[in-house]
């Protein structure tokens, strides 16, 4: 069991984790040092394959693998700039080919696919589903601290705002 935690059975395809949720008790791994549970992402969970798209002309900043037990399996992070603001977008959880024939610097329109769900084998050992999270702060690798402690709560916040400003109200 890679969590330890309980992810009740849904009679629903698709499902939400939320922004600035507490996860006490879920991520049980070595990559969260017992202290990691506030959730600065959004977790939006499906069918393995799901299609996921640029929600605005951006281009690819970093991408990878990051192999260890609870973490993002692929990931890709893009680059955006709204109202002179730049941010940066991390997709986290995809299948492996979402990395193939990609580089730095490449150009991706609104609307275009970015990658798809990835499979438990591939996505750190996670049910398929998407991990999306906002940065302020420009990454230095393709990582970005999904899960945070409490005492870093609020700085986090700060640097990674709540995905919904671009993906509207999920709930």
């Amino acid at each position: 069991d890679l969590t330890g935690g309980v992810i009740p059975e849904s009679i629903f395809e698709y499902s939400i984790g939320r922004y600035d949720e507490d996860r006490r008790g879920l991520y049980n791994t070595d990559i969260f040092e017992g202290k990691r549970f506030i959730h600065i992402g959004i977790d939006i969970g499906g069918p393995i394959g799901t299609e996921c798209h640029a929600f605005t002309d951006c281009e690819i900043s970093h991408f990878g693998y990051n192999p260890a037990a609870g973490d993002y399996g692929n990931v890709i992070i893009t680059k955006h700039v709204i109202a002179k603001t730049t941010f940066w977008a991390l997709y986290g959880h995809l299948d492996s080919s979402s990395i193939d024939n990609i580089s730095i610097g490449q150009d991706v329109k609104a609307g275009e696919l970015i990658g798809r769900f990835g499979n438990t084998h591939e996505n750190g050992g996670w049910e398929p589903h998407l991990h999306f999270q906002l940065s302020l702060v420009e990454p230095s690798t393709h990582d970005l601290p999904g899960v945070v402690s409490s005492e870093d709560r609020e700085q986090a916040l700060l640097d990674y705002p709540d995905p919904r400003l671009v993906l509207g109200p999920l709930y």
